[in-house]
Order: C-alpha cells, then structure tokens, then sequence
C-alpha cells in the first residue's frame, strides 16, 4: 500500500527508476498468502514481513545506501528515501576517501534515527508475534531485544519496552553495513527478524486493519514463499542452524542494470536507482 501511496509514490516515480524481481522461491524468503493486484489494501506496521519484502536503495554502481525490510508507511518511507539521497551525495562525492565515506554513512544513519519523530516510533513497534518469535528463540543472542530481563517467557503479552523498534534495528543494522556492494550484501542476515510467516488477509479487512469479514479456508495455493522454513516452527524447533545457513549465502542475482536497485518484495525486487545519480 506504501508505494501506490502519496507521498511516496509521486517522491519515487520523480527520482528513481524501478524494477522487480520475484525472490519468492529463494531460500531466505518469507511465507505470505497471495495479493492479488485487485485484491484488498491495508496498512500495517514499519518492518512488519521483513522476510518476504526488502526495499533496497543503491546508488548508480549498485552500492547499497539503504535497505528497508517489511512494509513501510508512505510519509516514513519517504523520509528514509530523503536518507538515501543524501547518502548518494556523499558515495559520490570525489574529495571524500572510503574511510570518510564509510563514516559519514554511520553517522547520517545514526542521526536520522536519532531524529524520528514519536508518530514514526509508534509506527515502528514490533508485531506481538515476532517479539513473542524472538524471545523464544533467540532470548539472548537477538540485537531485537533492548532488555531481555524484562522478558517472561509463556507470558500472553510481552512489554513493549524490552524491544527495539524496527526503525531502531533497521538503522543499527545498516550502520554495521556501509556502502556495500549489492552483490555482497548480506540480505537474509540483514532482514532475519521475528517469525518467517506473515499474512494479515487483506481481503478480510478495511483499509485500517480491522477485520470486518471472516476469511475463508485458504486452499492449498494460497500460500507462497518458502514454505519449508514453516517446517521448523509447526515442530516448535530451533532455527538457529537455518538463520546461520542464511548468512552464508551469496548474492548472485545481482541486476546488471545501469541505475540502482530500489525496492525488494516478496514476490519481487524493485531495482532501479536515483533519478539524479543517472543524470
């Protein structure tokens, strides 16, 4: 729903270039149900499936400048675009060495998050499953979880305050990544949060969420992804050994077009760049 929405759909046909490209059978991607493109549309939280849709931002070399896992609001995501502008500017920049370069990317991704406002932080809260996903899971190894003391475990409800926020754990994750070549970024160590299915049955729901009819059934081709990383949770067992799997991963699909990558769905990657960077 973000992309087709203003702000940022007039911000992205303006100054990126765009393309898709269905990931929904590789290994590291999510389980979602299907959307039809005249299904219904809903709004969610930032970061929410970050396993089965990845927005990459790369400048004109297919440098890595941003990369938003899961759904993003129009006016957030538009505000992280702005980042990546910027972050283009200085990739680009011919008086700055590598070493500068790779600074003022740490520090413009650091003040950016520093600078969100309190609607994007409530915006951003984790879904209750995947923090209930992580604290079972990954109680003390997650970089999800601010305060694993504040955690019971078996516990309905979960206190918010023992979690990042996504917009949190996006930008601290970026910041470990500066200027990375597509081709070597690290996609399923980068989006690995929270559980690997996420499916909200939009035609189920009104544009707020809320659900206003009971779905169905789903038939047996409903579901797309890769259903095998459901194996492990329907078991109840670690993953621990699947996410290290992920990591080792390389990046072959690389798009060789000139221009830059943008946006990662489950069911594709938009690739495309900054308008300005091909100009």
């Amino acid at each position: 729903m973000s992309l087709s929405s203003q702000p940022a759909f007039s911000t992205i046909k303006d100054n990126f270039v765009c393309g898709v490209k269905d990931i929904s059978n590789e290994s590291y991607s999510g389980v979602s149900g299907r959307h039809e493109p005249d299904g219904n549309a809903i709004q969610t939280t930032n970061g929410a499936g970050p396993h089965n849709i990845q927005m990459f931002v790369l400048s004109a070399d297919g440098t890595v400048l941003h990369c938003l896992p899961g759904y993003w609001s129009p006016d957030d995501l538009v505000d992280e675009l702005a980042l990546a502008q910027d972050l283009n500017q200085v990739w680009t920049n011919p008086s700055l060495n590598r070493t500068q370069k790779n600074q003022k990317f740490r520090d413009l991704h650091a003040s950016h998050l520093q600078q969100h406002s309190e609607a994007t932080i409530r915006r951003s809260r984790m879904q209750s499953f995947d923090q209930k996903y992580e604290a079972r899971h990954r109680l003390a190894t997650s970089d999800t979880i601010r305060d694993p003391n504040l955690i019971t475990q078996g516990a309905k409800m979960l206190p918010q305050e023992a979690f990042k926020t996504t917009d949190e754990i996006m930008h601290q994750r970026m910041i470990q990544r500066p200027f990375m070549q597509y081709g070597q970024f690290d996609v399923a160590a980068y989006a690995d949060y929270g559980r690997p299915l996420y499916d909200k049955r939009e035609d189920s729901r009104d544009a707020t969420g809320k659900i206003v009819s009971k779905p169905g059934k789903p038939n047996a081709d409903y579901l797309i992804g890769n259903k095998d990383a459901m194996k492990p949770m329907r078991r109840g067992g670690a993953r621990q050994q699947q996410f290290q799997n992920r990591q080792q991963l390389t990046r072959n699909d690389y798009v060789k077009t000139y221009g830059v990558a943008a946006v990662r769905v489950g069911r594709g990657m938009i690739n495309g760049g900054l308008a300005r960077a091909l100009r």
